[in-house]
């Protein structure tokens, strides 16, 4: 289950993928979707100022992305990546917001030991898990 955050640490994007796929196979569906909403009035925004993600997220495809669309990438490098020196490691300790929200997904029993064989009714459990995370 891939999961993209807003700042308070609620669900905006759920994605499954089989156990084997990597991160950064479904990193465009997480940044595609998904709106927050502006204080007062005005469009849902949906681009984000900044992401942070961990090391699997680290890749020249991912920063360009990111670097197009005009988003802040607090993504530490892989120990085969050249260091970047604007790292921002204040920025990256708040990655933990959705470190935190996935342990408060898997407080959902179904939603941690996964007892459907199918992964359409496991996704409707996570989100039905993400909706009570939000109320």
């Amino acid at each position: 289950m891939h999961v993209r955050a807003e700042r308070r640490g609620k669900p905006l994007v759920l994605v499954l993928t089989a156990g084997q796929r990597h991160e950064q196979s479904v990193f465009t569906p997480l940044m595609e979707g998904g709106a927050v909403k502006r204080p007062g009035r005005g469009r849902p925004r949906v681009r984000p100022q900044r992401v942070s993600g961990d090391k699997g997220y680290s890749s020249r495809t991912v920063r360009r992305y990111l670097r197009r669309r005009g988003i802040g990438a607090v993504l530490p490098t892989k120990k085969d990546e050249r260091p970047r020196p604007r790292f921002d490691r204040a920025a990256y300790r708040e990655r933990n917001v959705v470190e935190r929200l996935i342990n408060r997904l898997k407080a959902f029993r179904r939603v941690a030991t996964r007892y459907e064989k199918r992964a359409a009714n496991y996704l409707a459990m996570c989100t039905l898990a993400a909706i009570i995370i939000w109320l």
